[in-house]
């Protein structure tokens, strides 16, 4: 599944240039974009995405998986999917980037409470502050976070800051499998 998943990223959310060519949200130019969505959103790559993070948080002890949304947002909901699929349900949940100030006022929605032990994902991790914010979040509304997944690390340092906050902390893919996977579908297309 790995290995399909990792051709796919390549076909449908991976770019990557010899010289810096693509802005990140940090205003720093890259060799590398990553955009999973286009990935997520597709009906193979929530099955693949969904299978492999729900095998990578399995043994957590967590009721609920999410982060920030928009970016873990599809893979939460494709986990919660394979996770009932695999006789082990797990809820999916999503942290808000701005807080609801109306009705109860909280970060995180879904079928949660203060208490469940949980998993932090993101689609990407570079510098590692969206998981970062996500992870203080959840705590913040009486979550224990026992885990964070990361479907791609682009092995600029995120992985390193998010185990500073979630000492249990892995990557599904790196950067260098998405190179070589990229490299590959070049030569042969």
């Amino acid at each position: 599944m790995k290995n399909e998943l990792i051709a796919l990223l390549c076909r449908k959310s991976f770019k990557y240039s010899e010289t810096p060519a693509f802005k990140l949200v940090s205003g720093r130019m890259s060799r590398f974009y990553v955009n999973c969505k286009p990935t997520t959103m597709s009906p193979r790559g929530m099955f693949l995405t969904g299978h492999l993070i729900f095998e990578a948080i399995r043994n957590s002890g967590a009721s609920a998986v999410g982060g920030l949304t928009f970016g873990a947002d599809p893979i939460a909901m494709a986990t919660a999917f394979a996770s009932e699929l695999k006789g082990q349900p797990v809820n999916a949940f999503s942290i808000r980037k701005t807080q609801k100030d109306h009705g109860i006022v909280k970060w995180v929605e879904g079928d949660i409470q203060p208490g469940e032990k949980v998993v932090v994902i993101d689609d990407v991790a570079t510098t590692g502050a969206s998981t970062i914010k996500a992870i203080e979040r959840a705590r913040s509304e009486g979550l224990e976070v026992v885990r964070a997944v990361i479907l791609v690390d682009r092995q600029e340092g995120g992985m390193d800051h998010i185990r500073a906050h979630v000492p249990e902390a892995a990557a599904i893919i790196s950067r260098d499998e998405l190179v070589a996977g990229w490299k590959k579908t070049v030569r042969t297309s």
